[in-house]
């Protein structure tokens, strides 16, 4: 019955009405990054034409170095403070945030260990009803998901960057670096640092912040009437 009950909920609702959070967020990601697509290519144009070279198309653009690097060492930032976040909040707990599990002895706090506890129900998915690895793997699925993301980013990065150093000693007549000299190269971990810790930097802001202030009706912040020292949301 329960479960019936809630698969003829979701079909009265429309799917843009049961997915707008997603749609919503790939939507400004998709304009944004077109918007950086389409500044970058004009400013790369521009110091390529200052410089007497030969422009590019947006084609020829769309896999340069400078397109690769901008984007994907941005990406990288993300999916690792994501997965670092996703992993701290099992063991580190912050007292009044929204973003914290509660602390032991806390109200509701042996009933937040108890929903953790992955126990096998007839709607659960096939991996908790399947149990051994495939439990195991599922029930760390989103760290490593997205850790794989991150390192999927961190080399596209590496590789972009790369070739955009490479294009530009190019222009200037220098000789070509090598990859794994260009790994050790400060240049490359200045992009990743400036981000990362920009990304630490809105977690932290987020975790400290919901402790003090509320947003009315979002599952990111406590309920307006609770007390600043209540933990979890």
């Amino acid at each position: 019955m329960p479960a019936t009950h809630n698969m003829s909920t979701a079909n009265k609702h429309t799917f843009l009405y049961r997915n707008g959070l997603s749609i919503a967020m790939l939507f400004f990601m998709l304009l944004f990054w077109f918007a950086q697509f389409y500044s970058g290519w004009h400013a790369n144009n521009e110091e390529l034409a200052e410089e007497g070279h030969a422009v590019l198309s947006m084609g020829q653009y769309l896999g340069s170095g400078h397109f690769m690097q901008a984007t994907f060492e941005n990406w990288e930032s993300e999916f690792l403070q994501m997965a670092v976040y996703v992993v701290f909040t099992v063991f580190l707990r912050q007292k009044g945030s929204a973003e914290s599990r509660k602390l032991q002895g806390e109200e509701g706090a042996a009933e937040e260990e108890e929903k953790h506890k992955p126990d096998a129900k007839p709607n659960s998915p096939w991996p908790v009803k399947k149990g051994g690895i495939w439990l195991t793997l599922y029930s760390y699925s989103l760290s490593l998901v997205l850790m794989v993301l991150f390192l999927f980013s961190f080399i596209m990065h590496f590789i972009g960057s790369f070739r955009n150093e490479n294009d530009e000693l190019l222009r200037k007549g220098k000789p070509a670096v090598a990859a794994g000299e260009y790994m050790s190269d400060a240049k490359f971990w200045f992009e990743s640092f400036q981000n990362w810790q920009s990304e630490f930097l809105a977690v932290a802001a987020i975790v400290i912040l919901t402790i003090w202030f509320r947003q009315k009706g979002s599952p990111e912040s406590k309920p307006v009437n609770v007390p600043d020292s209540e933990t979890g949301a």
